[in-house]
């Protein structure tokens, strides 16, 4: 018996514990547990934080018109989102992502890789916690500085600015910017630095994903974007 207690104890404040440091993560730089097990077993890890001010308006643009169209105005979930990936895996058709920049940044802070219900159980109340304790600029902060953004360890904007394109993430182009959100998720597989015809293709759609109306009004009614 007081094994299980002891067990149940210690599963119970790892469950509580990322709702108690997701206030604390108003400050400072916080690190993904994928560049966290990257520096356990001796893998590169290339990440130099930078603030949102100093990011150039066109990566998180882009960014949230390739990951999270909805991103101003969800609360963490986007649920119609949910819904169609729900629908679609109903019908038997391939499955997409219907994950927020949320839920990707209580999964890249707190969880692990992969595909798991287990995972997704986690991932959704932790979300919501987020957005309803950390403000959007934050999150989207955090996120552009914990993504994956380079092949070989390259964590977050700054990083993956000078490997595609040999310069900061202050001076990225539009369209590097969008280059560097095509590759999302999965760097290893695409590259902005040497892109292939479907990378340029997404390229451009979140280009012009970014100049949308919806979007820019996203962006005018969050002055601080």
């Amino acid at each position: 018996m007081r094994v299980a207690r002891n067990l149940l104890l210690t599963l119970l404040v790892l469950l509580l514990l990322p709702y108690l440091l997701a206030p604390l993560y108003r400050a400072g730089h916080p690190v993904s547990t994928l560049m966290a097990w990257r520096w356990l077993t001796g893998a590169p890890v290339s990440r130099q934080w930078i603030d949102f001010s100093a990011i150039s308006p066109s990566l998180p643009r882009s960014v949230v018109a390739s990951e999270d169209a909805k991103f101003c105005s969800h609360r963490g979930i986007d649920w119609d989102a949910l819904r169609e990936v729900i629908d679609d895996a109903e019908e038997g058709e391939v499955m997409r992502g219907g994950s927020t920049i949320t839920q990707q940044v209580a999964k890249n802070l707190f969880l692990w890789q992969g595909r798991s219900v287990v995972r997704k159980a986690l991932e959704f109340p932790l979300a919501l916690w987020i957005d309803l304790v950390l403000p959007k600029q934050r999150i989207l902060e955090i996120y552009l500085n914990i993504a994956e953004l380079g092949p070989s360890g390259q964590f977050g904007a700054q990083a993956g600015a000078m490997y595609a394109f040999g310069h900061p993430a202050s001076a990225l182009a539009p369209r590097e910017a969008a280059l560097l959100a095509a590759i999302l998720p999965n760097p290893v597989r695409r590259s902005a630095r040497n892109p292939g015809p479907g990378v340029r293709r997404l390229a451009g759609t979140y280009m012009a994903r970014a100049n949308a109306a919806a979007l820019q009004r996203c962006w005018s009614e969050n002055r601080a974007f």
